[in-house]
């Protein structure tokens, strides 16, 4: 009973030190995968900045869209906004306490715009996420796939580009309430991935017809692993450029939504703040006409970033534009 009991606890002690080596060597494997996919990941990060800072535009725009990015994760902290009115404090002019003056309600116009900020960046985010993913996922789908499922998601694509976008907002804000910024992206969105899906799938069916593409299928290699693996990677900069361009869409969508009032009023959208300006009769009141020149400004700068850093992008991922 006693040699039993001895080999028991001996076996016991065995099956726990092959499982500590086990667990040792994949702890170990785990690590080093780690470490090749950050220095991998850093390369690429560098090479990344390396070509951002070689191209002036691409240069430019990312300094404007990083100060963006500032703003609306730290600008609420750094200019808090004080949301009391006081109807004396109206259209005050700029000053060291009001930057650039007051509204028709006597709330600091700066702080207004520092805080609608990070509203109007979730929103461009939100969208272009929502456009890129879905427009990339059924443009791969139709290309690589062809057939019957080609032209399924082709006609639907082409349904969605031909709806009027305009008449449809109104009816579905008459049935639909936004009442926060991820189903104003979402919205958006549906009308924006159309066009994005059918030039992705015209990349695919001109990359899947490249040899690399046909030896893949030739020797095997699964569907997944090819559109991850091979097609993919190839029209990243594609997607990159894409992204910022829907961003640049979605703000003026966004703030002409909130100005015809079918997105949930917000006072410090930077669309709210011209249509209380417009309402106000900003136009006719010299000292009111900051409360509108001021957003619109705003909207312009970011414009101006997102189409100076994705023009950038294209010349920095394409070699003939990079040797004009």
């Amino acid at each position: 009973m006693k040699e039993r009991f001895v080999g028991i606890f001996k076996a016991i002690g065995r099956f726990f030190v092959k499982l500590g080596n086990a667990i040792k060597r994949g702890v170990v494997c785990a690590a080093r995968a780690t470490g090749r996919f950050l220095a991998n990941f850093w390369r690429s990060f560098r090479a990344f900045c390396g070509m951002i800072y070689s191209n002036k535009k691409a240069f430019a725009g990312a300094i404007i869209l990083i100060l963006f990015a500032f703003l609306a994760i730290f600008g609420r902290l750094i200019f808090p906004y004080d949301d009391k009115t006081s109807f004396a404090d109206m259209y005050l002019k700029p000053s060291g306490e009001h930057w650039l003056g007051t509204d028709g309600m006597g709330r600091d116009l700066f702080d207004m715009i520092i805080h609608g900020t990070q509203d109007v960046m979730s929103i461009a985010i939100f969208t272009a996420f929502f456009t890129v993913g879905f427009g990339v996922l059924m443009g791969i789908i139709s290309g690589y796939a062809g057939g019957w499922t080609d032209r399924i998601i082709g006609l639907i694509s082409n349904v969605f580009m031909s709806l009027p976008q305009f008449p449809i907002l109104l009816i579905l804000s008459m049935f639909i309430t936004i009442r926060d910024n991820f189903t104003l992206a979402l919205i958006l969105s549906v009308f924006s991935w159309p066009g994005l899906a059918r030039s992705v799938r015209s990349q695919i069916m001109s990359l899947k017809e490249r040899d690399f593409i046909q030896i893949c299928s030739v020797m095997g290699v699964g569907r997944v692993h090819i559109i991850f693996t091979e097609l993919l990677p190839n029209i990243m900069s594609f997607v990159a450029i894409n992204f910022i361009s829907s961003m640049k869409n979605a703000i003026t969508a966004s703030v002409g939504m909130m100005t015809l009032g079918i997105a949930l009023f917000e006072p410090t959208n930077w669309g709210a703040i011209i249509v209380s300006a417009r309402n106000s009769g900003a136009f006719a009141i010299p000292a009111a006409r900051l409360c509108i020149i001021a957003p619109v400004v705003a909207i312009m700068l970011f414009q101006i970033g997102a189409i100076l850093f994705s023009n950038g992008l294209d010349e920095a991922f394409n070699p003939r534009l990079r040797k004009n």
